[in-house]
């Protein structure tokens, strides 16, 4: 499998064309960039970006997906070529879909994955922490999260695991604000989890990395021949992507990581958020730009896989998950194993 690149465009009013074999970006009229179209994956245009109807057609021929988000990082559209992937295996995801104690399997494990690895952030920062006032509420989320994980295997049905998963998040959200250094604590304090719209700037950021994380997981799952609108955790709902929010479970620990990171090494500060009236806060227009660098560059680092020998580029994870999802559809693997954070 190769790692191609994601093209983001964050500049209003951009302007981006077809020129032989290669995306021409334009701002009034100068030349910003040329990207060759067999380096790219996807193209994602963030608010008020043009682009051409015959660079359109070009990407749904050669597969690369054109995604259309506004300018905060919500999602509005999507173009893409003829479907591909195998229509057997499609048949499959859908059956089994509607196999209540194959579903919760499924569902029950991806669950599993993320919450183990959220464990693991927490447990990590209780190592590193420098101060017992930090340590402690971390390690206590960690055991919080531990018993959460013991607990899961004897939920029998949807409603009683998704308000483990629930509870599981809440605890997590609690401790997470402990990994903030100090100096930058009042500034990105977290009071839970917020979203439409976020509340807070650490929110606000993970909003903007969960759509990015997203948008992967969906051609991840695309990729490997899956309907990414048959899922097993998240409900079916018109327009919604429920099997990418699946698998977007278990990575969802990396959007956190990412942003701690670009907090604690001070890449973002509070005047890189807007507030907006009625309590919304928002990512500003530069520092998106620096979030996505971050976010590219996070994609290419080597990490290990528990079913591998050799270490892969993390991007590449999401694709070898939903592989792994579709041999279990297809009966060769008795249970979904969910990545696990080492």
């Amino acid at each position: 499998m190769q790692l191609l690149n994601t093209l983001y465009l964050t500049t209003p009013d951009s302007y981006v064309h077809l020129e032989n074999q290669t995306i021409r970006v334009e701002v009034a009229h100068e030349t910003r960039l040329r990207v060759p179209l067999h380096h790219l994956a996807a193209v994602v245009c963030f608010g008020h970006v043009a682009v051409s109807l015959p660079l359109m057609h070009r990407l749904a021929d050669e597969g690369i997906a054109l995604v259309l988000l506004d300018g905060n990082g919500r999602f509005k559209a999507r173009l893409e070529g003829a479907v591909s992937g195998n229509v057997l295996l499609r048949q499959a995801q859908h059956r089994l879909a509607s196999d209540d104690s194959f579903a919760l399997r499924v569902a029950r494990n991806m669950i599993a994955g993320k919450v183990r690895n959220c464990r693991q952030v927490l447990l990590r920062g209780a190592r590193e922490a420098k101060v017992a006032d930090d340590a402690q509420p971390l390690a206590r989320g960690a055991d919080n999260l531990a018993a959460a994980l013991r607990a899961l295997p004897q939920a029998a049905d949807f409603d009683t695991l998704r308000g483990q998963e629930g509870e599981a998040a809440r605890q997590y959200f609690a401790a997470l604000t402990h990994l903030v250094r100090n100096s930058a604590r009042e500034a990105f304090r977290m009071n839970g989890r917020s979203r439409r719209p976020p509340r807070d700037r650490i929110n606000a950021l993970l909003s903007f990395l969960y759509s990015l994380l997203m948008n992967d997981c969906r051609s991840a799952v695309e990729a490997a021949g899956l309907d990414p609108q048959i899922g097993f955790l998240h409900a079916v709902r018109p327009g919604r992507a429920a099997l990418a929010l699946d698998l977007m479970e278990e990575f969802r620990f990396s959007a956190d990581r990412l942003a701690l990171t670009l907090v604690n090494r001070a890449q973002l500060n509070p005047g890189d958020f807007d507030e907006r009236e009625g309590g919304a806060v928002l990512l500003a227009g530069e520092a998106r730009k620096t979030v996505l660098v971050a976010y590219q560059q996070r994609k290419q680092e080597s990490v290990a896989h528990p079913l591998l020998s050799e270490p892969i580029p993390f991007g590449l994870l999401p694709h070898l998950q939903a592989r792994l999802l579709a041999r279990t559809l297809r009966g060769d693997t008795a249970d979904y194993l969910p990545y696990l954070m080492r």
